[in-house]
């Protein structure tokens, strides 16, 4: 049974194979050595490159399947049926179930709150939305493996439910702003799916998303393919490493100005981890970057006021460097 893990990890998540066929590419018929600068940056970009757009393809497909039987209207009943904590969890779990950046979560969060949605809920589902889905999370094992997967979505789901706990409770509602609150809620009827519908659906989530997200996925690469192989590692160290107390805040602030969503964020992500920078330093990156880019944010203050914006972030910026130092103090287990 292990044995069948291991394969499975290595051939289908990390995809082995692809990167020895890749490498017999560029050393063969490229005529480069993958052990050279140039090369090693190469073979980075394109192994990353085709691992991504296969793994999302699949995954996007997947999901979008399983997401066509949780329509919008479907998904308001569920939430406005159930308040509190209780509320904040539901609404961070179906968070996951939607492949939204963070720039397109804010359309369906005006739809939650002109649904009269309780805030916190509403608050929880925007933040896990483009910090935790499912397709991330599969490609994240394929980068990092299991352990650190995990605690990502852990980690994720416990900001989403703290922070749109905290939100609620301090009671944030008339911060939004009044066109928000007053826009109308239009309960349209639901159409049942037939399965040809849900496979047509899912092929054109995966179109969108991909055409989306995939100039960013290439940036990201290209950015990681940079760092693997031409900063050295001293120069990485001293910047965001271990030996640096302030690695993480400033990880996190590199991240923030960022626009990107996980898929474009892992390759970057991946490279620092390799060049040994400390695991919660890598995840308060990622985060940044997904849940508080600089575009999401100037969209979400056209939303709500300053106070409830300076809150959010303010929020979600503290549980990221929280959860930074925390992780890399427990480094070790991630080894």
């Amino acid at each position: 049974m292990s044995a069948l893990g291991a394969w499975f990890n290595d051939q289908i998540l990390k995809m082995v194979w692809l990167n020895n066929l890749v490498q017999s590419f560029v050393e063969n018929v490229l005529g480069l050595e993958t052990a050279d600068r140039i090369g090693g940056s190469v073979q980075f970009f394109l192994y990353d490159t085709i691992k991504i757009f296969i793994l999302l393809s699949f995954l996007i497909f997947t999901i979008s399947y399983i997401q066509s039987y949780f329509p919008p209207e479907r998904t308001k009943r569920l939430l406005g049926g159930i308040k509190g904590i209780r509320g904040n969890i539901l609404g961070a779990l179906l968070g996951t179930l939607t492949p939204f950046c963070s720039c397109s979560s804010i359309p369906i969060f005006m739809g939650f709150t002109a649904a009269r949605l309780p805030i916190g809920v509403t608050f929880s589902f925007l933040i896990s939305s483009p910090l935790v889905d499912l397709a991330s999370v599969l490609i994240l094992v394929s980068f990092f493996g299991v352990k650190v997967a995990v605690a990502y979505v852990i980690v994720g789901l416990i900001i989403a439910i703290v922070g749109g706990t905290l939100i609620d409770k301090l009671g944030m509602e008339q911060y939004i702003e009044a066109y928000v609150r007053e826009l109308p809620d239009v309960n349209s009827e639901e159409m049942e799916m037939t399965n040809s519908d849900r496979w047509r659906y899912a092929k054109q989530q995966v179109s969108e998303i991909i055409h989306r997200v995939w100039k960013y996925v290439l940036i990201g690469v290209g950015i990681g393919a940079l760092i693997h192989n031409w900063i050295p590692v001293s120069v990485v160290e001293q910047v965001i490493g271990e030996k640096n107390p302030f690695a993480v805040i400033l990880a996190a602030g590199i991240g923030i100005p960022m626009y990107a969503d996980i898929f474009g964020t892992l390759p970057i992500a991946e490279a620092l981890f390799l060049k040994g920078v400390g695991i919660g330093t890598v995840l308060a990156f990622m985060m940044a970057v997904t849940a508080l880019s600089l575009p999401s944010m100037i969209m979400l203050s056209q939303v709500v006021q300053r106070k409830l914006l300076v809150v959010f972030v303010s929020i979600v910026t503290i549980g990221i460097i929280i959860m930074g130092y925390t992780f890399n103090a427990m480094d070790a287990l991630f080894i």
